[in-house]
Formats: C-alpha cells, structure tokens, sequence
C-alpha cells in the first residue's frame, strides 16, 4: 500500500508500505476516509528531523473492518462492518485508559495513529480492536473521519464547559474545529456569536447556525461581544483559532462567572490573576475527546441529523497529496478529506 509521510518545511511524500498484519487483539481497517486535521499542519511545517521515521500521517480515520487478529471476538466485532477510529492506544490498564481517556495515557506505551504510530492517510490502518467506534450507515465516510477527530474535539470542548442551551458562548476561529462547535452548539439550542477574519468563514459560519458574527480585524472583539450581551459578556468562550489575540479575547470577553475553554495549539496566552479573582470565571482546556464521547457525538448528530458533510470544501485523493497540503496550509477554507 500506498501512505503519506510528513517530510517537514511543507514537504511530503507518497511512500510504499507493506500491508499491515494484525497482532493479537488487532484488527486491519480498510481506510474509506481520512480527514485532514490542522495538527497536521504541525508536522508538515516541521524543520526536517535529522532522520526520517517515515511514520504515515493522519489521524481522522473511517472506513471498514477487513480482518481480525487472534482473540478478537467476531461477535463483537464482524468483518465489512462501518466503524471510526479512537485514534490512541495506551496502556489499557491505567485509570485515563479506563475511562476511556486514552490520550491521557501516561506509559510508553501510548499511541498517536498518524504521530508515532502508523495512521490513516494509508489504504489500511492496523490499530487495537478496543479503539472502534461504529459509524451509522446514515453517516458517510468523510462524515466518520470528521467525528473521529476536528468535530468530535468541538463536542469534547462544549461538554466540559457544561454549555446550557441558553446560554450565549463566541466561538473564537471558524476553522474546521470552531465551525464544528458553531454546528453542534445551535443544535444544542445556544446562542453562538462566531469569530474569524475571514468574511468566508464567517458566511459559512452563519450557515451553519450562528445568531451573530464578528470580524476582530474590523472591531474591538471584546466591545463586540459586550454590545450583543448587554454589556455582560458572553456565558461561554471557545478558542480554536490557537492565536495569542483569539486567546486573550477568549478571557476577556467573559461575564462574571463565565467559563472560557482553549482547544487551539499554538497561543501563548498571559492571565492576570487579580482579574480573574475579581470575574470568578473559570478557565480550562480540553484535548480531542474521550472514546465514549466521539461515541455520544456521533449519536447526537444522526438523532438531530446535522449534515456534517457540509463542513468539507474539498475533498482529495491520495495521489494528490502534495497539491492537498499545499492547499490545506493556507488555512482559508473548510475542512478537507482523502478519500480512498
């Protein structure tokens, strides 16, 4: 098989690899589709390392079940079924591990699928068979890989804040993972007010629910978003942009006892205690999501039927890989996807 391997300083390549074996308790994925995440872009800009691992890249898979290791029970898992991908593996003994926190893991055992493990950006994927997750026949492929990691993040994120339908959180970045969260948050009955600098994102944004937009390059953000809540502040704030403006806008845009919640890599964000002691708000991030919550996520968007289709703008092949990360890189459109 075929898989794409992040070279570093915005090159790839397209490398041969033998079809994978399963292990005991493994199983071999048959990659149907698999997204293109902005962590990715993490390895692609890269300095190039001193030696190539020529590890496969991409973390967002879906596809079919096409074979089982020994001690897989073919009860509860059957070959040609539709599944996601928890895209870690740990331990399995520890108390992150058991709770399905699997990317808290702290033993040398953790695996990243698409980081220091083999992932989807292959035709075949060999990961342990705990880490399925059935993907509905309502839902496509491409549907799968988004859930498996940039929409599944969103879902994450709006969970641990605790978001109540009437509530009002600004959404910080309209990128893949915040135009997700503006997806799943209006579904969820909230009011969303979405930030971006791009005028596209934030026309897609409106599509996808939001009741307001802001351009931070047009305004003062903060000022913004007092205006449209009266002057208190929004319940709730989202940072995906991983900028050190969207942060800092993210913590000061918040009412008395308000909670902002950082997904973004990347910000170097200063707090000012004295501030937050007078604001009582409550600040936390959040890493992807546990395996049981890509799971809820997953039922919430077939009980509610949200097309999350619509959140890809381009969809690839994988011979065209080196044109899709060049594009990707630019981070000016939605979200992208190989499809095999």
């Amino acid at each position: 098989m075929r898989g794409i391997v992040f070279l570093g300083e915005r090159e790839l390549a397209l490398e041969d690899f033998a079809d994978p074996e399963p292990a005991p308790g493994e199983v071999i994925i048959e990659v149907k589709a698999s997204g293109m995440c902005g962590t990715d872009l993490h390895a692609y800009r890269r300095p190039k390392p001193p030696v190539a691992t020529r590890v496969i890249g991409g973390h967002e898979p879906a596809g079919i079940v096409a074979a089982l290791g020994a001690g897989v029970d073919p009860r509860l898992v059957k070959t040609g079924s539709r599944v996601m991908v928890h895209h870690y593996a740990g331990c399995t003994t520890c108390e992150h591990c058991r709770t399905g926190w699997t990317q808290l893991c702290r033993s040398d055992a953790m695996r990243l699928f698409g980081g220091n493990a083999h992932g989807a950006h292959a035709g075949y994927l060999k990961v342990p068979a705990y880490t399925l997750v059935p993907l509905d026949d309502s839902l496509s492929f491409a549907a799968g890989a988004a859930i498996s990691c940039g929409t599944g993040t969103a879902w994450g994120a709006l969970q641990r804040m605790d978001l109540p339908g009437r509530h009002t959180i600004a959404i910080f970045g309209q990128g893949p993972v915040g135009l997700s969260a503006t997806l799943l948050a209006a579904a969820q009955g909230a009011r969303v007010i979405a930030l971006d600098i791009s005028p596209a994102r934030l026309a897609r944004a409106r599509e996808f629910g939001a009741a307001e937009t802001i351009n931070p390059a047009d305004c003062d953000a903060v000022a913004a978003i007092r205006q449209l809540t009266a002057g208190k502040g929004a319940d709730r704030a989202l940072e995906t942009s991983g900028t050190a403006q969207g942060g800092s806008n993210a913590m000061n845009c918040l009412r008395t006892w308000g909670t902002a919640c950082f997904v973004g890599i990347g910000a170097d964000v200063t707090l000012r205690v004295r501030d937050l002691l007078k604001s009582q708000v409550t600040v936390m991030t959040s890493v992807s999501m546990s395996i049981n919550a890509q799971k809820e996520c997953a039922d919430f968007i077939v009980q509610r039927g949200l097309e999350v289709d619509r959140l890809f703008t381009h969809q690839w092949k994988l011979d065209d890989a080196v044109e899709a990360y060049h594009h990707f890189d630019k981070q000016t459109d939605g979200k992208a996807v190989f499809l095999m």
